[in-house]
């Protein structure tokens, strides 16, 4: 698999030792860095009001020596921005501006409670955005204003969030869900056409995570990351419009075909390197000792 993998910190008692936090960052990314063309090392910092600010800009600072993507959580509930300027006067994007950890390579997930401010802020500093619509409303967090955010020029990209917060992680699911959420929250059935959901799910993706050059569409010199959907199913047929089909009513089960940097590692269904059976065993085996410790 291909993937973008971030160390992550967060200031509990026992872990915000500036110095420990920086070697921490350092060898992870010495570790990673332009060891496999799959694997790209991050960082990530959890959250303005669950990082110190000596953490969140030292992290940061790491990142830009690097040349990595810095991933924050950023506005995703109300709580978070009240804290934040009870503790620091200022909202959550200009706090985040004053430590110097906005730019290109800025990676903020969710920003739901955003003020007209902060999406200015977002834009001139070209910081890239993840719109998580499952988790959010699993949570009860709120809509961030994706619409808005894309009219203003912003990178937004679309993410599932983690398994906590997401059970499914489909993100084909994501894109459905995505396409009809705002429609409701902006009572308007023409914003976040299904052309704009899929190119979230795909290029701006690739933006987000600073690859547009070598993933997120099928292009002259860039890897062959490329799925096979098998559209000749019932739920797929008639075919009037792709984009509208893959967005509103295909799925994760769709998909019978996936090439990874040219390779292919599924064909019709079927997993060519792993033990599908084994691996589920293996999770099965480490949920039993979860289950049994928390009943314990």
């Amino acid at each position: 698999m291909r993937a973008v993998v971030s160390q992550g910190f967060i200031d509990l008692p026992q872990q915000n030792d500036p110095v420990k936090i920086a070697d921490i960052a350092e060898k992870f990314i010495y570790k990673w860095q332009e060891k496999s063309p799959l694997i790209i090392p991050a960082l990530a910092c959890h959250s303005p009001y669950t990082c110190l600010p000596h953490t969140l800009a030292s992290i940061k600072d790491i990142a830009r020596k690097c040349g990595v993507i810095y991933n924050i959580h950023v506005s995703e509930t109300k709580e978070e921005v009240a804290i934040v300027k009870e503790r620091f006067g200022k909202r959550p994007v200009s706090y985040l501006k004053d430590i110097d950890v906005l730019d290109s390579l800025t990676l903020a997930v969710h920003c739901i409670w955003l003020d007209d401010s902060e999406i200015e802020l977002l834009r001139e500093n070209n910081v890239k955005v993840s719109h998580n619509p499952e988790s959010n409303m699993k949570l009860a967090a709120g809509c961030a204003p994706v619409s808005r955010m894309i009219k203003q020029g912003i990178t937004v990209s679309l993410g599932t969030d983690g398994c906590a917060s997401n059970n499914d992680l489909d993100m084909f699911g994501e894109m459905g869900t995505a396409a009809r959420l705002h429609k409701v929250i902006e009572m308007d059935p023409t914003v976040m056409d299904a052309k704009t959901v899929l190119r979230m799910a795909t290029i701006s993706g690739a933006k987000a995570l600073g690859l547009e050059n070598r993933i997120g569409s099928i292009e002259p010199g860039k890897y062959a990351d490329i799925i096979i959907v098998d559209m000749n199913k019932p739920h797929l047929t008639p075919l009037y419009n792709p984009y509208s089909q893959l967005v509103y009513a295909a799925s994760g089960p769709d998909v019978k075909t996936s090439i990874i940097g040219g390779s292919l590692v599924m064909h019709e269904r079927k997993l060519l390197h792993v033990d599908v059976f084994s691996i589920m065993g293996e999770v099965k085996s480490i949920a039993e000792s979860i289950a049994h410790n928390f009943r314990s």
